[in-house]
């Protein structure tokens, strides 16, 4: 069996792993997609993320999906041949966090793809997977795999529009329109949102955000002041999502947010340094959004429904086996939205 296995900055490669045992609640998946994440393509360029960091081989990927070929003894929930989108959290049910609901919180989660425990937590960009059979969830006879293997930031995007709160008539402005940005307005159109002003330096990933939803886009580098129409009388949005990580984003959207509206914070880069003064005298609400838990099933049931169509941000497919040239293109926001391997 082969996976793709970071070994350290910019050493991708495709090699032998060994194929994990099949405990009695298991299942082994055959992956067939697998979407590359932004904190995939951190730990390819540089090692890792903050202050996380590769210290053996690992397999990246954790928006993956496939077909159940093999079962455990116990296995009741599914069955050998289903298709299924596979959720990479595997909390321990036992913990604080756990035992009051808050799964994503989860103390001893183990997430795939992730450097965050030592020894690592292995990820599913492998051609067979083993996984708890609760991880493992069915999709519709229309879906696509494809699709399937978006359920995983989908389901990040509906957490985040829950932390929210109601989004029914609401004016929203996401900064970022990379894959979660993009995610945050097909969640935030879903939800009622009446207006969706979508924002980003770079007009590609603008022109997928229209096709999704996005009621107008801003190119803030083409048009710095493109949002100075909405800061008249304190400000229009009710909802900031922000998806880019980038403090200049952040600051330049405050003006534009009406006093009491609310800030979901979804993009990771670093510390930032914010005004409070302002945040205090519009009254602004800051409020973090990590993962996902139930959100993930939900996510599967809205996409084979089809309630929302996520065909849009599927820019590009390549071959596991050319897990570089894939990296390196997912790299370059300039030409690519969502790069999944196949397998």
């Amino acid at each position: 069996m082969r996976g793709v296995i970071i070994h350290g900055p910019k050493d991708l490669r495709v090699e032998e792993v060994t194929v994990p045992p099949l405990g009695p609640h298991d299942v082994r998946v055959r992956i067939e997609a697998g979407g590359i994440c932004g904190s995939d393509l951190h730990y390819y360029n540089h090692g890792g993320f903050g202050t996380v960091r590769v210290q053996e081989p690992m397999a990246l990927g954790h928006e993956i999906a496939g077909t159940i070929d093999e079962v455990g003894s116990d296995v009741s929930l599914v069955s050998r041949g289903m298709r299924v989108a596979v959720n990479p959290s595997q909390p321990c049910n036992d913990c604080r966090y756990c035992r009051s609901g808050q799964h994503n919180q989860c103390l001893n989660m183990r997430f795939m793809g992730s450097a965050m425990r030592f020894p690592h937590v292995q990820g599913g960009f492998r051609e067979r997977i083993t996984v708890d059979e609760g991880q493992a969830i069915p999709i519709a006879p229309a879906m696509t795999m494809s699709e399937a293997a978006m359920a995983e930031p989908l389901a990040v995007c509906l957490h985040a529009a829950r932390q929210a709160g109601s989004l029914l008539g609401a004016k929203v402005l996401v900064t970022g329109c990379g894959p979660i940005g993009t995610l945050a307005v097909v969640a935030a159109r879903y939800a009622g949102a009446s207006e969706i002003v979508a924002t980003d330096v770079s007009s590609y990933p603008l022109s997928i955000a229209s096709q999704v939803g996005a009621t107008k886009t801003i190119n803030v580098a083409e048009d710095p002041q493109g949002l100075a129409p909405y800061t008249q009388e304190k400000g229009t949005f009710d909802v900031l999502f922000e998806a880019s990580g980038n403090e200049a984003a952040l600051r330049g959207a405050l003006d534009a947010l009406r006093p009491g509206a609310v800030i979901v914070q979804l993009g990771l880069g670093g510390d930032m340094k914010l005004p409070i003064n302002v945040i205090v005298a519009k009254e602004l609400q800051i409020r973090g959004t990590f993962r996902f838990d139930e959100e993930f099933r939900l996510a599967v049931d809205l996409m084979g429904k089809g309630l929302v169509d996520v065909k849009p941000l599927l820019s590009q497919t390549i071959p596991f086996e050319r897990a570089v040239d894939a990296f390196t293109l997912a790299s370059d926001r300039s030409q690519a939205m969502k790069v999944q391997l196949t397998f």
